[in-house]
């Protein structure tokens, strides 16, 4: 049998697997530096591209959010101010309305009360014409009945009966002056 040699024996001793080895992770490096090292290093930074696009797109999306509810604020504050406006206007028109209704209700109750104040005088003048003339004739009629004779002529008749009537109407006259 043959005595194994020193260098076989040893395992610190380097031998021709180990240079082989040595060789053989030495290409597997180079082909990984070369090929797979950069697809990895293009994907991770594609991702880290990807992450960043995203956290600006959350910043510019949360600064969208705050200028739209600033926005909607303001809107919403506007459209209350406006609201307010109309309220007033309306308001104030509704105002304007009544005070005109109201007057024109005043001017139409004054000319109203004018017209028929003018037919109240017209018909006070009327019927006072109307009393003179029956007034005039039943006294004479009364007076000659009670005296037995005719008593004179038309004209001195109707002279007492208007003199008599204008003395009424003065004393009625003096009466509704005193009352207003």
């Amino acid at each position: 049998m043959a005595q194994p040699s020193l260098a076989s024996g040893n395992f610190l001793l380097p031998n021709y697997t180990f240079f082989v080895e040595v060789i053989v992770f030495l290409v597997i490096m180079f082909v990984l530096g070369r090929f797979v090292v950069p697809k990895l290093q293009g994907t991770l930074t594609s991702r880290n591209e990807l992450v960043r696009k995203q956290v600006e797109d959350t910043e510019k999306a949360r600064t969208f959010l705050a200028d739209a509810q600033k926005a909607y604020q303001d809107a919403l504050t506007g459209a209350r101010t406006e609201a307010a406006e109309i309220r007033e206007r309306a308001r104030a028109e509704a105002q304007r309305t009544i005070d005109d209704l109201h007057a024109n209700a005043q001017s139409e109750s004054a000319r109203i009360l004018a017209r028929g104040e003018a037919q109240l005088a017209t018909q006070r003048t009327e019927i006072l014409r109307e009393l003179r003339s029956e007034i005039g004739t039943l006294a004479v009629e009364l007076s000659e009945k009670i005296v037995g004779h005719d008593l004179g002529g038309r004209a001195d008749v109707t002279a007492t009966v208007d003199n008599f009537l204008a003395g009424l109407a003065a004393d009625d006259h003096a009466r509704s002056e005193a009352t207003s």
